[in-house]
């Protein structure tokens, strides 16, 4: 395996964290999880992102805290170690999505009372019921998006390997 320039390392972490920022992450989230993303193993102690980010243990402490409550990250003891290892699996972006669909359907359940609340009739009853039909639309071609990505990955895995 080719030897890596680290300022090119760096670099990249920082753009990746910036586009995270622009998109409403906080900063050292993002950083934490652009370290996480660009490594090898997707899988760093606390010590090694505050080395890596140059950042205090507490700022990584909150930042991984915040990364695994929103199921971007998680957590596993590292074999044989009293120590922490925070993981970032190849299969983020799709297990968040999985993720972001468990909200929707409570947020489906919340539009349903507040469009009986509101009355369908009136204009904001009307912009609720069209929000659910979204998030209707939304869960059935994400059932086609998920089986598709499956034969996708495999597809690219496969040709990985080869």
């Amino acid at each position: 395996m080719a030897e890596r320039d680290p300022e090119a390392v760096r670099r990249f972490v920082e753009r990746f964290a910036s586009d995270m920022v622009e998109a409403g992450m906080q900063r050292m989230p993002s950083r934490v999880f652009g370290a996480l993303i660009g490594s090898d193993t997707g899988r760093l102690t606390a010590a090694e992102l505050a080395e890596t980010l140059q950042a205090s243990p507490a700022a990584i402490s909150g930042a991984v805290r915040y990364l695994a409550q929103v199921h971007m990250v998680r957590r596993e003891r590292e074999p044989g170690s009293r120590r922490d290892l925070y993981v970032v699996d190849s299969d983020i972006w799709y297990e968040t999505l999985l993720d972001r669909d468990r909200v929707i359907a409570r947020w489906r359940k919340s539009l349903e009372e507040g469009i009986e609340a509101l009355g369908a009739d009136t204009p904001a009853g009307e912009r609720l019921a069209i929000t659910l039909a979204f998030f209707d639309f939304v869960g059935e071609e994400m059932e086609g998006f998920r089986a598709r990505w499956q034969v996708r990955k495999a597809e690219l895995l496969a040709a990985r390997r080869s």
